[in-house]
């Protein structure tokens, strides 16, 4: 029985790695934004709004207990998921937690990009942005270090990258 969680800030790779580790070992892949996004009808943004942040942790918390459930899959978590409640405890007593390292300005780079998809990124600048980011990264990186695994996933940007990627991530799990 497999459980792998996939910790990291948004745009670390959690999906693209993700859906590739999983596909390589056969194993389901769970992204746990998607996850709730079909359970409820409704968009993380959507649920955001109507519950505010506390009533979309409960609710992330109960989906992530509902999917550690699950065996032989690769989750991804959503970035902010393991900074609440013992989300984090929760996963390193399921399976194993790969926390997805990527430099700031790797982030930034990925972000921009898709920057209007992200409710909490549209506006900013690029300076805000960057800030933005390396803020965040301090508040969560208490949590992130607490997983089992790290991994330097700065090289996503094509096949023959995610693909390394997912090579050394079957080494380092041993796979």
């Amino acid at each position: 029985m497999t459980r792998i969680f996939l910790i990291g800030y948004m745009g670390a790779g959690k999906t693209t790695l993700g859906k590739a580790f999983s596909r390589e070992l056969g194993l389901t892949f769970i992204d746990l934004d998607w996850y709730i996004e079909e359970r409820f009808h409704k968009t993380v943004q959507q649920l955001f709004s109507e519950r505010g942040e506390q009533g979309f942790r409960e609710l992330e918390q109960k989906m992530l207990h509902e999917v550690a459930e699950f065996e032989d899959v690769v989750i991804s978590a959503g970035g902010g998921t393991p900074c609440f409640f013992d989300n984090m405890d929760y996963m390193n007593a399921c399976g194993d937690t790969v926390f997805l390292q990527v430099e700031p300005e790797v982030l930034f780079h990925r972000l921009k990009v898709a920057k209007q998809q992200r409710p909490l990124l549209a506006n900013k600048s690029d300076e805000e942005l960057m800030n933005f980011i390396c803020e965040a990264l301090q508040k969560r990186h208490p949590f992130y270090s607490q997983a089992k695994f790290l991994f330097r996933a700065d090289e996503l940007e094509d096949k023959s990258q995610i693909q390394a990627s997912v090579d050394s991530l079957r080494k380092l799990l041993d796979k």
